[in-house]
C-alpha cells in the first residue's frame, strides 16, 4: 500500500529536476548571448548551476542542496553588489530562486535524496533565512528616496503679511490657474490637518466616451477654469459644459461637431481660455470694445477652428470671425484634416488674443506650419503671425506667401506677462521630429526652445533654446511658470522652464538672461548618414535628470528570466548617454520621449517662494528604418491610424523610425523603478529638498496589487495655501494629498478612472472645492471614463 505514495514523491522530484534543468537551459543560453555582447557572465554561471543541481537531484544526491545553497548565497552577493539594498531592484533576482529553495525543503524532495541531506536542507534553512533578512533590511529604507523639510521661512514676514491681506482670489480663471502658469491657490480651508476628511462633494458624467473612429490616443486632459458661479471644462471631443460650481449641475454644453476620424493623432482638449471685457475696454484697432459677449470662453478644436463662447449661455459670439469661429487652417498650403489640431488653450489678454496648435509627429516633412498667431480678441481678425521656420518670422500670410510647412510648433500651455507686455511660448521642433538632415538654418533657429513674443506685434524679443538640432523629441512640452523671485538684490521676475530632458531652466524672464547656470557640456556623436548631431547640448544646474548613465544593472523584470532578456536587449542597443544619436541599430532614449516632464507642468507657491514637481523617466527605443517595401519613400494610402508610438514614416527623408517604450518580453519597464516621483524645490537655493516616489502597479498588475514602486504619469500638480499638494496623473486610478512641507502623503482617494489631468481648486458658497477630470488616456493605458469630480470637507455649507 505505500507503494503508491513513494512513487509519487519519486515522480515529484524527477518532475523538479526537469523544471529546474528547464530553468538551467534557459538561463544558461541567455547568458552565453549576454556574455557575447560584454554582459555580466553571472547568468552563464547560474544557467550552469541549475543545470547541475538537476542532474543531482535526479540522480537522489544531498549535494544539490548544498550546490543550491551556494547558488544562493551568491545571487545575493552579486545582487547587493550591483544594486544595492533596494527591494524592487533585488526582487527579480530572487523571486523564482527563492521559492524554488523553499520547494526543495519539503520533505518529499529533500528526504529523497542521499544520506547527508538533513545537514544540507539545514544549510539551504539558513540561506533561505539569510535571503529573507537581506530582503526586510531592503523593504526598511528605500535608497532612491530623498528626505527634507521645506524651510518654514521661505518667504519673509512682511511678504506673508501682504500675501495674507491681499484679497482671496475665490477663482481659477485661466489652466494654470492664472496667466503666470504657476497652478497655485492662495485658499486654505483645507489643510495639511484636515485633508484627510475630504469627501466627493459632486460628480459629473459627461457622456464623451470613445467611440469605434476616434484614435488610440483619446485622452481627458482638461483642467477646468472657475469663474464666478459655473465651472467650465471640456471633454475630448472638444465638448464644452458649464456647471454649477457649488452643485456640479449642467448649466449648459456646447458642441463644436468636429470633423474628426481615427487617423487623428490626438482627440485631446486640455482647457478653454476665459476673457472678461474690462470697463472702457478697446479692440487692438482703437475702436471701443463690442457690448457682445462680456465675458467669452475660447475653444480650439481638433479639426483646427477657434470658438469664442458666450461664458453664461454657451451661444457662439456672432461677432467673432465667421459667427463666432475661425478657421486655423487659412494662411497654410497644407490643410489636410488632423495635420493642425488645437489641442491647448490659448493665452488671452486684454486685446490680443495669442493662439499655437500641434502638428502631426514624424509623419512627413510637409505638414502644416506651426505658427503662433495673434487675433484681435473681439472681432477674430489676425493682428500678427511669428513663423519660426521663416526667415522673417513675422511676415503674414497672403495670396503669394503661405506660413512654412513644418515650422515649429508650439503645441503646449503658454505663459502671459502682460505688464512686461510677453507671451511665453514652448516650441517643439520641426517636423518630423527624428531626423534634421534636410532641417533649413530657419527652422534650426528656434527648434526645441522658449520664444518670448511681443504681445501687441509677435515680434521676437528673447528666446532660449532647449536642445539643439534635436533628433529625439525632447521639445519644451510644459508651461513654464512665472514667479517674482525675492532674494538681497530686491525682485527678479523670474521664469522657470521644465523640459523633457529633467532640466528646468530658470531665467530672467524680462531679457532671458540665465538665473541658473546651464553650461554646454559635450554630447555623443555619429548620427546616421546625411545628418548630424551638436557638439553640446545645455545641461541646467536645476535638473532631475539621472546623474548616472543607465547600465545593464539597471535592467528589470518580473522574473530573472525577463530582466535577463532585458540585458541582452540593451546591450544590443545603442546607447552612450543623453542625447545618443538615433540610429539603424536602435538608440535607447534615456530619459524618453515622454519626457521627464510633459504638459502638466510644476507647481509654484509664490509667497512661500517653493516648487512641486513630478517627475519621470522611461527609456524608449528609437531604431531608424531604412526605406524599402514596407517603408515606401511616398504615402500610397491615406495617412496612419494616429498613434505616437510604432512605425512613423517620416515621408521626406531617408528612413522612417520605429519608437516605442524599452519594455520587457511581459510589457513591463526593462529599467528598475522608480518610474515617477514627487518632489519640492526650494525656489530661492533652487535646490530638490524632498523627493519621494509616488503610484502603484495597483491598476497595471495582472493582481490589484498595492505596491509603491513610483509610476508615470501624466498631467502636473497643484498646490495651495493651506500647505497641501494634489496630484492625479500616475498610472493608478488615484487623487492623492502631500504635505508641502515634507512630501509626506495625507490623503488618497479612488478614482473611477485614469486622472491623466492636472486639477484645480476654487471657492463657492463659502467652501473650497478640490476638481479633477478622471478620464483616462488611451495610449497611456488607463482607464477610460467621462467624469468631472470635486472633494469638498464635509458639514459645511
Amino acid at each position: 500500500m505505500a507503494v503508491a505514495p513513494e512513487m509519487r514523491r519519486s515522480v515529484l522530484v524527477m518532475l523538479t529536476a526537469v523544471v529546474v534543468a528547464i530553468m538551467g537551459i534557459a538561463l544558461a543560453a541567455g547568458g552565453v548571448w549576454l556574455v557575447s555582447l560584454s554582459g555580466s557572465p553571472y547568468y552563464l554561471i547560474a544557467g550552469i548551476a541549475l543545470l547541475v543541481t538537476a542532474w543531482l537531484l535526479a540522480v537522489r544526491r544531498a549535494e544539490a542542496l548544498w550546490l543550491y545553497s551556494a547558488l544562493l548565497l551568491a545571487t545575493m552577493g552579486w545582487a547587493i553588489w550591483e544594486v544595492g539594498l533596494d527591494f524592487w531592484s533585488l526582487a527579480p533576482r530572487g523571486d523564482v530562486l527563492v521559492p524554488l529553495g523553499i520547494w526543495l525543503l519539503f520533505p518529499f524532495i529533500a528526504a529523497r535524496l542521499s544520506p547527508g541531506w538533513r545537514i544540507a536542507r539545514w544549510a539551504l534553512v539558513a540561506v533561505l533565512a539569510v535571503a529573507v533578512v537581506v530582503l526586510g533590511v531592503s523593504l526598511s529604507a528605500d535608497r532612491f528616496d530623498l528626505a527634507g523639510i521645506l524651510p518654514a521661512a521661505s518667504a519673509s514676514a512682511d511678504a506673508v503679511d501682504r500675501a495674507a491681506a491681499a484679497p482671496v482670489k475665490v477663482d481659477w480663471t485661466a489652466y494654470g490657474g492664472n496667466g503666470f502658469g504657476q497652478r497655485y491657490s492662495d485658499l486654505r480651508e483645507i489643510t495639511k490637518d484636515n485633508v484627510k476628511d475630504l469627501k466627493l462633494a459632486w460628480q459629473f458624467e459627461t457622456g464623451d466616451r470613445k467611440g469605434p473612429d476616434d484614435p488610440d490616443e483619446f485622452t481627458n486632459e482638461a483642467t477646468p477654469l472657475k469663474i464666478g458661479a459655473l465651472l467650465y471644462t471640456c471633454s475630448p471631443h472638444q465638448i464644452v459644459f458649464a456647471l454649477e460650481a457649488a452643485t456640479g449641475k449642467l448649466r449648459w454644453k456646447f458642441d463644436p461637431q468636429i470633423e474628426h476620424n481615427k487617423n487623428f493623432q490626438h482627440m485631446t482638449c486640455r482647457g478653454v481660455a476665459y476673457h472678461e471685457t474690462a470697463p472702457g475696454a478697446t479692440t487692438a484697432d482703437g475702436a471701443p470694445a463690442p457690448g457682445e459677449c462680456p465675458r467669452r470662453l475660447f475653444l480650439p478644436t481638433d479639426d483646427g477652428r477657434m470658438f469664442a463662447l458666450d461664458a453664461d449661455t454657451g451661444k457662439p459670439c456672432e461677432g467673432f470671425g465667421n459667427q463666432g469661429q475661425i478657421d486655423l487652417k487659412e494662411g497654410n498650403e497644407i490643410k489636410t484634416l488632423g495635420f493642425y489640431e488645437g489641442t491647448s488653450p490659448p493665452v488671452t489678454t486684454d486685446k490680443i488674443l495669442i493662439v499655437a496648435g500641434a502638428v502631426i509627429d514624424n509623419y512627413s516633412d510637409r505638414v502644416p506650419s506651426g505658427a503662433i498667431r495673434g487675433f484681435d480678441i473681439y472681432s477674430g481678425r489676425l493682428i500678427w503671425a511669428f513663423d519660426a521656420g521663416n526667415g522673417d518670422p513675422n511676415e503674414m500670410p497672403s495670396a503669394t506667401h503661405h506660413f512654412t510647412a513644418g515650422s515649429p510648433n508650439a503645441w503646449s500651455v503658454a505663459s502671459v506677462d502682460e505688464k512686461l507686455g510677453l507671451v511665453y511660448e514652448p516650441l517643439g521642433s520641426s517636423s518630423p521630429d527624428i531626423w534634421a538632415g534636410n532641417r533649413s538654418a530657419d527652422k534650426e533657429r528656434y527648434d526645441s526652445a522658449l520664444v518670448a513674443l511681443d504681445i501687441a506685434t509677435g515680434k521676437l524679443r528673447w528666446f532660449f533654446q532647449n536642445v539643439h538640432h534635436d533628433l529625439w523629441d525632447m521639445d519644451m512640452p510644459s508651461q513654464p511658470s512665472l514667479v517674482d523671485l525675492r532674494g538681497a538684490q530686491g525682485v527678479v521676475p523670474a521664469i522657470y522652464i521644465p523640459a523633457k530632458t529633467g532640466n528646468i531652466f530658470v531665467l530672467d524672464r524680462r531679457d532671458g538672461h540665465l538665473l541658473v547656470p546651464a553650461p554646454e557640456q559635450p554630447v555623443p556623436q555619429g548620427a546616421a548618414p546625411g545628418d548630424r548631431t551638436a557638439p553640446t547640448q545645455p545641461f541646467s544646474d536645476l535638473s532631475f535628470r539621472p546623474k548616472e548613465m543607465l547600465s545593464e544593472a539597471q535592467m528589470w523584470g518580473s522574473t530573472m528570466f525577463d530582466q535577463l532578456i532585458c540585458r541582452v536587449k540593451f546591450r544590443r542597443l545603442r546607447y552612450q548617454g543623453p542625447f545618443t544619436p538615433p540610429s539603424k541599430q536602435g538608440t535607447l532614449v534615456y530619459p524618453g520621449d515622454f519626457g521627464m516632464f510633459e504638459w502638466g507642468g510644476i507647481a509654484v507657491d509664490p509667497v512661500r517662494q517653493i516648487a512641486i514637481a513630478n517627475p519621470q523617466s522611461i527609456p524608449f527605443i528609437s531604431r531608424l528604418v531604412p526605406r524599402g517595401e514596407d517603408n515606401p519613400a511616398a504615402p500610397n494610402a491615406a495617412h496612419p491610424p494616429g498613434t505616437e508610438l510604432g512605425v512613423q514614416p517620416m515621408y521626406g527623408t531617408p528612413y522612417g523610425v520605429d519608437l516605442g517604450i524599452f519594455l520587457s518580453p511581459l510589457k513591463i519597464p526593462c529599467m528598475a523603478p522608480p518610474w515617477g516621483s514627487i518632489a519640492a524645490l526650494d525656489l530661492k537655493t533652487n535646490k530638490i529638498v524632498w523627493q519621494h516616489r509616488v503610484g502603484t502597479i495597483r491598476d497595471e498588475a495582472p493582481l490589484p496589487l498595492p505596491f509603491r514602486l513610483g509610476v508615470p504619469m501624466l498631467g502636473g500638480p497643484m498646490v495651495t495655501a493651506g500647505g497641501v499638494a494634489f496630484l492625479t496623473g500616475t498610472m493608478d486610478d488615484y487623487i492623492r494629498a502631500f504635505d508641502v512641507d515634507d512630501g509626506k502623503l495625507l490623503w488618497e482617494d479612488r478614482l473611477p478612472a485614469g486622472g491623466q489631468s492636472t486639477p484645480m481648486t476654487y471657492e463657492a458658497a463659502g467652501k473650497q472645492y478640490v476638481v479633477t477630470v478622471d478620464g483616462g488616456h488611451g495610449s497611456f493605458g488607463t482607464k477610460l471614463g467621462d467624469y468631472v469630480r470635486a472633494y469638498a470637507l464635509p458639514g459645511k455649507s
